[in-house]
């Protein structure tokens, strides 16, 4: 079992920042990949970063240049910093762990970015 705990969420201003966090516990050396998604109103939820045990990390295209995923493990914590907001990144941000065949996932922090 894994559990997570995001935080960092907030109202802010377009083009501002924030950083994202998510803390992980139980079972965190089975943690293959961990990943932060969102989910904005009306819409499906999808995938935004991904990270490895190795440190590989991965965007998708839109989130590039803007998002950056990072992890520190001796801290069982996973991170997302992100800058130039925009209105269109408003949504709940989810952190999950994939551990096995299994994906766990955090409850959510929201994002909301005013124009």
């Amino acid at each position: 079992q894994v559990q997570l705990v995001e935080s960092g969420g907030g109202l802010v201003q377009a083009g501002g920042s924030l950083r994202l966090s998510c803390v992980t516990s139980g079972s965190t050396s089975s943690i293959a990949v961990l990943s932060w998604y969102r989910q904005a109103p009306g819409k499906q939820r999808e995938l935004v970063a991904s990270i490895s045990s190795s440190g590989r990390t991965n965007y998708v295209d839109p989130v590039k240049g803007r998002f950056t995923i990072s992890r520190d493990s001796a801290k069982n914590t996973m991170f997302l910093q992100i800058d130039s907001l925009r209105p269109e990144d408003t949504a709940v941000y989810f952190c999950a762990a994939m551990s096995g065949l299994r994906r766990y996932w955090g409850q959510g922090t929201q994002v909301t970015v005013s124009s």
